[in-house]
């Protein structure tokens, strides 16, 4: 009878996970659009590289003003998602988001850079609810163990929709609909609508799915308990130099890809490049979710770990040609044998990853043509697995104060905020390839944090 009820829990977790990855898939698809939309608002209403960043600003600064109204309430109230539940609060998000993308339409019927800035800020309040619900939903779906793999694995779903969505975007933004068909703002209208319904859709089917309804059992407390914990306190840190440092490479990209001294590309072309920059983020992961799972076959999860760059080199080979598999091999195998090196524990790979990026970055800023563009381009893969780790390393202990502490990790998304703002600024100063000094910053406190910053204890 035991055995019959872990058998029934188990498969409702595995369907509740595998809806809940499609919200990851979802949201990871409409957070690189930005990436898309900076040169093209630049383009449409002739701005310099610090007011087009304000289209990350405008986005991320959402998450921190949403996190910090929800940690407010938590210390009022008692934790919000305790209250509700995750289901709720995952619908609470999508209806949000729907809204905020909705707006697109008005904000290019006006020609308003402003109104485009407010549709974003709506539509972060509603990715921030969804990231503080989702987050430690995935990690609890399961033993604590393993938490870091399902996020992982989660994410690279996430990350499937960073992979496509500049290549989706740029094509629908920078030539089908700004081609022939339409002009200026208005190329962004018809996307956008489609992408509301897309988010109603998912509210529905959440609406109507089974998701168990997984709590610690413990009481909600009025209280800012998650801070007594310095694991979480230097994770949110973590968070913040690590999303400000993505973000903010994969923002200024297409324009670093456009100087002479790299590779000169065209926009629409450069788009594609970028798609294997949120590329790699989507192989680390899954083979971060083999690496760090429980798996007791050894030679069976170590062949899984070979299966995925292999997979990787063939499809890139298939759709790229010989040249670009061969080049973004090397950075495979280096994943491969960092991922080794890294013995299955979350902090020590994430330290290995953070002192790669760092070495990569360095050689961007010393080097021109292909070597920096690629340079750049592999970083992807480095910051795979970042997230999960930091994520589920920051909350490990914190019992009932986890959607706490994952609302003060949300808030720290404002790094996607605040730096890539940093780079636009050093860019217009220095130029955009000087300009990759700034995430180099962010990497240094990264492999602090998989050093010493992780190590768990209480005040």
């Amino acid at each position: 009878m035991l055995a019959e009820q872990q058998e029934s829990k188990t498969r409702n977790y595995t369907a509740a996970l595998v809806v809940v990855t499609s919200l990851f898939f979802m949201w990871g698809f409409m957070t690189v659009l930005n990436d898309i939309l900076i040169p093209y608002l630049k383009g449409v209403f002739d701005l310099n590289h610090t007011r087009a960043m304000l289209v990350q600003f405008a986005f991320f600064m959402a998450y921190f003003i949403g996190s910090v109204i929800y940690f407010i309430i938590s210390i009022m109230k008692g934790d919000p998602i305790s209250r509700i539940g995750y289901k709720k609060g995952i619908i609470a998000g999508l209806l949000i988001s729907a809204t905020g993308s909705a707006l697109f339409y008005p904000a290019a019927e006006f020609k308003m850079y402003g109104f485009f800035l407010a549709a974003l800020f709506v539509m972060g309040l509603g990715f921030t609810l969804l990231q503080i619900a989702a987050n430690p939903y995935v990690a609890i779906l399961g033993p604590e163990k393993s938490a870091s793999s399902r996020l992982n694995l989660s994410q690279g779903f996430n990350s499937l929709g960073t992979t496509i969505g500049p290549i989706i975007g740029g094509f629908l933004i920078f030539k089908y609909f700004a081609g022939s068909h339409v002009s200026g703002a208005d190329a962004v209208k018809i996307p956008y609508i489609f992408f509301t319904g897309l988010f109603l859709l998912l509210a529905l089917l959440i609406k109507v799915s089974h998701l168990p309804r997984v709590t610690s059992g413990l009481s909600i407390e009025r209280t800012a308990g998650a801070l007594r914990y310095p694991n979480l306190v230097f994770g949110a840190l973590a968070i913040f130099f690590y999303v400000g440092g993505e973000v903010s490479i994969g923002s200024i990209m297409i324009s670093f890809l456009g100087l002479e001294n790299i590779a000169g590309l065209q926009e629409a072309e450069a788009s594609k490049y970028v798609a294997f920059y949120w590329g790699g983020l989507m192989i680390g992961r899954f083979l971060g979710a083999i690496s760090l799972s429980n798996m007791k076959n050894l030679a069976l999860k170590y062949l899984l770990m070979l299966a995925v760059p292999a997979a990787a080199f063939l499809v890139i080979w298939y759709f790229n040609g010989i040249d670009h598999a061969l080049i973004y091999g090397i950075f495979l195998i280096a994943n491969l044998a960092a991922f080794v090196f890294g013995r299955s524990l979350p902090h020590r790979t994430l330290l290995i990853f953070a002192l790669i990026a760092i070495a990569l970055l360095i050689i961007a800023l010393l080097n021109n043509g292909q070597i920096a563009m690629w340079a750049i381009i592999g970083i992807g893969l480095f910051n795979s697995i970042m997230w999960s780790n930091i994520f589920t390393l920051s909350i490990e202990g914190l019992g009932k104060f986890k959607s706490q502490g994952s609302s003060l990790l949300v808030m720290m998304i404002l790094g996607g905020a605040i730096i890539p703002v940093f780079q636009g600024m050093a860019a217009d100063a220095y130029g955009v390839h000087a300009s990759f000094f700034v995430p180099v910053i962010c990497y240094v406190y990264l492999a602090f944090y998989g050093w010493r910053g992780y190590k768990r204890k209480t005040i």
